[in-house]
Formats: C-alpha cells, structure tokens, sequence
C-alpha cells in the first residue's frame, strides 16, 4: 500500500476512512474524521492559543484534586458508531481533537486517547471552522451524548453552552458575553469569568 504524505492524496470529497486509515497517514497536517469524512483543521492562531492557555490552567486547578482528567488538544477522542458499538481502529470512523475535554470513565483512557464520550468537550472558534464547530461537531457530541459542550467565539467574545437533557438532545445555548460568568451545568463548582478569557493582552 502506498505511504499517504500529502492531505493531498486523499479523496476529502467523496473519501470514506477509518481510524485505522488516520494511525498510518505520515502527513503533519492536523485532521479529524467525522463518520469517515476528512476535515482539515487550520493552524490556530495567538488568540486561540491565549485563550486556550487560559482555559487550561482554570482546568487544572479545578480538576487537579478531582476524580476527572482533563487534556488539551492535541488530544484524540474516538467516537465509536453507536449503533454498532464498535470498538476496532477500523470500525471507527470519527476521531476529533477538542481545544479541551474532561473524562470521569477513566477506563474509557488508553495510551492513544480517549475511546467514547467526554462528559465535557470546549471548542475555541477559528476563522474559517465556525460552521464545522457550530453544526458539524454539535450533532456528533449529543448523537454521541458528550454531556456538556461549550463554544468560546473569540471574534465575538462570547460562548455557547449546550447540555444534554434527559430527552438525550442537546438544550438550546446558553449564550454569555465577555463581562458574564458561565456556570458548568454538569460540574456547578466550575464558573468561567469570561473577561479572564477574552484578554486583550493575550
């Protein structure tokens, strides 16, 4: 089989691959797979980055004495189709790298990441990936049942939160603006003061 070194060689409009397909490509362009599908991720820029340093260091100080673990991208979350259950590399066909995630199933950990759901997922918004974090990834995270989800948008300086209800979907967002504190629905001792995130010095 040949070596895949370029994104390039790949079919990003009609390709189906798997995760065993992800493990053997050598190209250093980030991607993710959604039900199969190639997306490429763009490199963050210093905003993203600032913000992203901000929000990990709230989460380990809250998490450091907790039972959860929380990782910063890059971090590979695979999502087994829940209808077959599947747990093979090449039974997956969804693999993404959330900016943060927090487990509490530890054993859902293993030396290449995690397999199965976060209990929270937290998507920082760069230009040009708005529609793929707003839509795309929100009805995999509640198809997937990803308790909590939250969208930090940085141009807008604002976040969404979504949770999911007892009903499995998705409530509507909770939107909060830069001089509001956004309450963790699933873990309520977590705020998040949203001027601590959007810094202009960051």
């Amino acid at each position: 089989m040949k070596d895949i070194l370029h994104l390039d060689q790949l079919d990003l409009v009609n390709g189906h691959y798997s995760y065993a397909d992800y493990l053997t490509w050598k190209f250093e362009q980030a991607v993710e797979l959604i039900k199969g599908r190639i997306l490429a991720k763009s490199a963050p820029d210093r905003y993203h980055q600032g913000i992203s340093w901000q929000l990990s260091g709230i989460f380990f100080n809250h998490f450091k004495t907790h039972p959860c673990r929380a990782y910063a991208a890059p971090f590979d979350v695979r999502l087994p189709d829940k209808n077959k259950s599947a747990k093979a590399n090449k039974q997956i066909f969804s693999v993404v790298q959330p900016d943060l995630c927090v487990i509490c199933d530890l054993k859902k950990l293993d030396e290449k990441g995690c397999l199965g759901a976060p209990d929270l997922v937290v998507e920082i918004l760069s230009k040009g990936n708005s529609t793929k974090e707003m839509k795309i990834k929100k009805d995999l995270y509640e198809e997937n049942g990803i308790l909590e989800y939250w969208i930090f948008d940085p141009e807008r300086e604002c976040a969404f939160q979504f949770h999911l209800t007892e009903a499995g979907v998705y409530s509507p967002a909770t939107i909060y603006v830069k001089e509001e504190t956004l309450q963790c629905v699933i873990f309520p001792d977590l705020n998040i003061r949203l001027e601590e995130i959007f810094r202009p010095d960051l």
